[in-house]
């Protein structure tokens, strides 16, 4: 990494870094990926399950179903993709 892209990335900010599951991988360089978290239920203070979908730019379309992938926030790719896959970090068996 040069010193002008340190600088760049230093000014804009930190960018949003997620683990998911992949859920679809039908489109073209386009994956669907699963972000599940575990919050306390304000009142009753359970452990609650959420997850939210996102859709991730894929380049090499080398994501398929079932694959843990990490993405990260990026500028917008389409009308809906918003992140792009950094790193595949575990194969589907």
């Amino acid at each position: 990494m040069s010193q002008e892209q340190e600088v760049t990335a230093a000014e804009r900010g930190a960018r949003k870094v997620r683990t998911g599951v992949v859920v679809s991988d039908k489109m073209d360089k386009t994956v669907v990926v699963r972000i599940d978290r575990q919050v306390r239920h304000a009142l009753y203070q359970k452990s609650v399950r959420r997850s939210s979908k996102l859709s991730a730019h894929d380049e090499t379309n080398d994501a398929h179903l079932g694959d843990i992938v990490r993405v990260m926030e990026t500028r917008p790719v389409s009308k809906s993709k918003r992140w792009r896959v950094i790193e595949i970090v575990e194969r589907a068996k």
